[in-house]
């Protein structure tokens, strides 16, 4: 079932106050994940985005500030996963990072800090640091925010659902749905580079 690519978490989110649907990742698979395997990671969601039609996902890569700061290891990433994109390594999607939180979802919060972005203010997924940092912001939606959320395990040759004990029937039915849409995606994808 493996590919090339790490498998990793995503949960896409409904949520009430943000106009879009909203990934986040990976907050079950990646403890601490390093620079190849977020570039998987992000490749992974960016597969998702496309399966339910979002042609041009904008990725926010998530950190505390948005300046590179030596002592802080995930504004480096960033920086090398956005220019990983500018030369080809990561396709399919828009990048932009260091983004603490507020920025990436906040065009307000963008706007007052005024930081220029084809990405801040309105990214359609959220790449956390670390599995820590996700799964507490994937939580803090679900239980502050009334969103609803769907989870499937990405990167490998078929979507793997993978809720948690707490979820309700809601979650585990639209998990089915979101692996489902990206399984078909998956096939059509290999029947085009077969022809």
């Amino acid at each position: 079932m493996r590919t090339e690519r790490c498998l990793s978490h995503v949960m896409a989110f409904d949520v009430p106050t943000y106009p879009r649907p909203l990934f986040i990742t990976d907050a079950a698979i990646n403890i601490y994940p390093g620079l190849a395997q977020k570039r998987d990671i992000i490749q992974n969601a960016i597969e998702l985005a496309h399966a339910i039609g979002n042609t041009h996902p904008r990725i926010a890569i998530l950190s505390a500030v948005e300046t590179i700061n030596p002592k802080l290891n995930a504004t480096i990433d960033a920086a090398a996963l956005c220019k990983m994109a500018e030369r080809g390594q990561i396709t399919g999607g828009i990048l932009d990072g260091p983004l603490a939180f507020d920025s990436a979802v906040s065009e307000d919060s963008r706007a007052t800090k005024g930081i220029e972005s084809p990405v801040a203010g309105r990214a359609d997924i959220l790449m956390a640091p670390d599995l820590e940092a996700a799964n507490m912001l994937m939580k803090q939606l679900s239980y502050l925010a009334d969103a609803k959320g769907a989870g499937v395990v990405v990167g490998a040759r078929v979507p793997i659902m993978l809720t948690s004990r707490a979820d309700d029937a809601l979650t585990r039915i639209a998990s089915s749905a979101l692996a489902l849409l990206l399984a078909d995606y998956q096939r059509k994808s290999l029947d085009k580079s077969r022809m």
